[in-house]
């Protein structure tokens, strides 16, 4: 097949997203996931059949789409570890959010096994990694881009190659959290206080938008407070550990983050009041809570 043959490790709402866009490049796709429906799923849109175990040596690429470090590591070299299995020169993408240090680590050894590690967190949401249309942050090997090109172009439509250097990639997403995380918690922030002012959340959104005060986290995440809807997305528990790791990183820098601590304060007061597992625009709760305040579609946090 022109593309190549793939295997995509996690099928949540960004890996399967993710593993759609691969399958209509014309990749053979082998989808993973400790979800059982969510393999049956794919495999029934399309996704190519047979255990790593069978397919690991026909594997030009793996992707890896998991929550952290410690679950790619796992996928990697963990007891039924999949690095072992794959042919010498297999491309392996790494996509979660995790410490430079943690991505180098990974890189090293995965170059004694043979293998191209890419580098490679992602980032655009659930959204555009449907359509195909993600930024990748990556850094790795010529040797590693090249043999990963197809699976780049699949998933994105924007690939920033950021030198042969593991842990660059992951250094550029760290800076990318640092704001988004920063940004959602100012949504929040700003549209609870608005409704202090008799700004109603939809007004706030319908004027902000047009106003330099706006960013993609506003525009993204004040529909679901809005909609009352807080399926979750991008979960606020991410937050505790991708701010957590900028802090890492700051920390080991010397370099002081206070709005950075600050916003990573709201997302553990969201999780500690039950909503980790919501989506991330439910930090607004917090406030809400704070200010006695009863957001559209549900009231403040209790307690």
């Amino acid at each position: 097949m022109a593309g190549g043959s793939v295997a995509i490790f996690g099928l949540g709402a960004m890996g399967y997203g993710m593993a759609g866009a691969l399958l209509r490049a014309g990749l053979t796709t082998h989808g993973y996931d400790v979800n059982a429906d969510a393999v049956a799923r794919f495999q029934a849109a399309g996704g190519a059949p047979g255990t790593i175990a069978e397919v690991a040596q026909t594997l030009d690429a793996v992707v890896i789409v998991v929550v952290n470090a410690a679950q790619t590591e796992a996928v990697l070299f963990g007891e039924a570890g999949i690095a072992s299995q794959l042919a010498p020169g297999t491309a392996v993408l790494a996509c979660a959010t995790v410490a430079p240090d943690v991505a180098r680590d990974l890189g090293e050894r995965c170059a004694a096994l043979g293998l191209h590690y890419l580098d490679a967190p992602v980032s655009g949401g659930t959204i555009k990694a449907a359509a195909g249309t993600l930024s990748i942050l990556a850094s790795g090997s010529p040797e590693a881009f090249a043999k990963a090109r197809p699976a780049l172009d699949a998933m994105a439509a924007q690939v920033f190659e950021l030198g042969d250097e593991v842990g660059a990639g992951s250094s550029m997403k760290a800076v990318n959290q640092m704001l988004v995380g920063i940004q959602i918690a100012s949504m929040a922030e700003a549209m609870t206080f608005g409704m202090t002012q008799g700004v109603e959340p939809a007004k706030f959104l319908e004027i902000i938008s047009q106003c330099a005060g706006t960013s993609w986290a506003l525009e993204s995440r004040a529909p679901h407070v809005i909609a009352g809807d807080y399926t979750p997305l991008s979960a606020v528990d991410i937050w505790l550990k991708d701010l957590g790791i900028v802090l890492d990183i700051a920390k080991g820098a010397k370099f002081g983050a206070p709005l950075t601590a600050a916003a990573l304060q709201q997302y553990l007061a969201a999780s500690g009041s039950g909503l980790g597992k919501e989506d991330d625009a439910a930090v607004a709760k917090v406030y809400a809570r704070n200010a006695g305040l009863t957001l559209p579609g549900a009231g403040p946090v209790e307690g």
